[in-house]
């Protein structure tokens, strides 16, 4: 197979929501096994089966046959997906992932499968810290991974690079893995190129940003180093960064009150965070609605949520906090076709909706799409060939376009602001659109990062 080109992360902030959680932990390795059944115009879930959005569905009957490659039959292609929802810290951790590709999976063996043949899916619990023995799992018995994600993917990259399995990432953690060979994702998030355009809109939002902005410290290495990483795109594009030396611990403090005092007394007007949403962000916003710091706050898109909505219903901590986003958020689904026909679709499965929920369906459509067009000829060859022609991708308009061929970001983005218990879309105005500029695509030293890439972009930390 040829090592080609590939791409990575998806939406904004995914490794600050996954990574937060350090503890160790023990989980099984859940397999299973999910076929749904065929025919009909009308999934089961609600949703049309003729279109994704803008997207003319990837699935239907067909005459495809032959064994063609590991995991392909006359009749099936068998992928793996899955999660770190057994990971113990916090169960159900991105669970939205299986979910999303299962509901998938049912949605298009009701059209009949991929030219005729049923998708199978082998479902993996990674619970954090087994993503190693998953992939040496998945290495033996699929086609493909599609629409996985698993928080210590770093650890399973050499067995995914030493046995050739392809995947679609629903996106991807480690530097290594984000960079590796033959992985792609419906919205890559490089090493080294930025989507500005993410920082640009919040400092349109919120002036102040540019006045003076300052990031959260955290002692969790990977949520600093993206921290860091956003304040030096942030001083590119003019903001005044100031250093207020505020940090916190991964595992939580004891009282927040002194911490948001010295963002109070610091000369910054605005509050940038890469962690997470959890007790610990929270009890600082909460410290420092306490103290009237009246700060402005832009924080990473994994804060677009249920878990912040509903403590803010309580709180009113976060009011006017804002995320921006290269997915349309759920609300915007009067007005944005596929982001209704994603609710359809999880909504008849009976599973949570969720923006990461959301990538593990591009990645399965992205996957679907060049898999269609393969044929019988379907081999991973032929997909990896197919992925690294894809220069542009909406997943039918469920976000922003992105070059998942070619691993580069999208150069679009929108801002929504929470009240309460509600986001909306703040900008641009009209919702359903983005604010684009091909000049905020900005490159990024890999050097920081950690990783070595070659002539191709590709790391070369587990080359053959």
């Amino acid at each position: 197979m040829r090592n080609l080109r590939s791409s990575r992360v998806a939406g904004l902030g995914i490794a600050a929501l996954t990574l937060a959680l350090t503890a160790g932990a023990c989980g099984s390795d859940r397999d299973s096994e999910d076929a749904g059944g065929t025919g009909g115009t009308e999934s089961s879930q609600g949703a049309s089966a003729t279109a994704f959005g803008d997207l003319e569905s990837p699935c239907g009957d067909g005459d495809a046959a032959g064994a063609t490659d590991q995991g392909v039959t006359d009749d099936a292609i068998t992928i793996g997906y899955g999660d770190d929802r057994g990971f113990a810290a916090a169960p159900g951790l991105n669970q939205e992932l299986g979910d999303g590709v299962k509901a998938m999976i049912e949605w298009c063996n009701e059209q009949g499968g991929i030219n005729g043949r049923q998708v199978v899916g082998n479902q993996y619990d990674a619970a954090m810290t087994n993503a190693a023995s998953v992939m040496q799992k998945s290495c033996a018995q699929d086609f493909m991974l599609v629409g996985e994600g698993f928080a210590y993917d770093e650890a399973a990259e050499q067995f995914r690079v030493g046995c050739d399995l392809p995947a679609v990432a629903a996106f991807t953690i480690g530097s290594n893995a984000t960079m590796g060979p033959n992985k792609f994702e419906s919205v890559p998030r490089p090493v080294d190129f930025f989507n500005g355009t993410l920082m640009d809109v919040n400092m349109k939002v919120y002036p102040e940003i540019a006045e003076g902005v300052t990031a959260l410290g955290s002692t969790s290495p990977p949520i600093q180093q993206g921290a860091s990483k956003v304040m030096d795109i942030a001083a590119k594009l003019g903001a005044k960064v100031e250093d207020c030396g505020v940090t916190l611990s991964q595992d939580g403090e004891a009282n927040y009150v002194p911490f948001a005092e010295k963002l109070k007394e610091c000369d910054a007007s605005a509050l940038w965070a890469s962690n997470s949403p959890s007790p610990i962000a929270f009890g600082l916003l909460e410290a420092l609605q306490r103290v009237d710091a009246g700060m402005k706050y832009a924080f990473e898109s994994t804060w677009y949520g249920d878990i912040t909505s509903q403590w803010n219903a309580q709180s009113g901590a976060a009011d006017g906090l804002i995320a921006s986003m290269v997915f349309q958020p759920l609300e915007n689904a009067d007005v944005v076709p596929a982001v209704q026909d994603y609710i359809d679709i999880v909504d008849g499965a009976g599973v949570k909706k969720s923006l990461i929920g959301m990538q593990a369906v591009s990645a399965f459509l992205l996957w679907a799409d060049v898999a269609k067009d393969c044929g019988s000829d379907l081999t991973r060859e032929c997909m990896v060939d197919g992925l690294s022609n894809v220069h542009e991708w909406t997943g039918g308009g469920l976000h922003a376009a992105s070059d998942p061929g070619g691993n580069m970001p999208p150069h679009c983005a929108l801002v929504v602001q929470l009240e309460g218990d509600e986001f909306t879309q703040v900008f641009p105005e009209k919702r359903g659109e983005f604010e684009c500029d091909e000049a905020q695509v900005i490159p990024v030293d890999p050097a920081t990062a950690g990783v070595k890439l070659d002539a191709d972009r590709i790391s070369t930390a587990f080359a053959k």
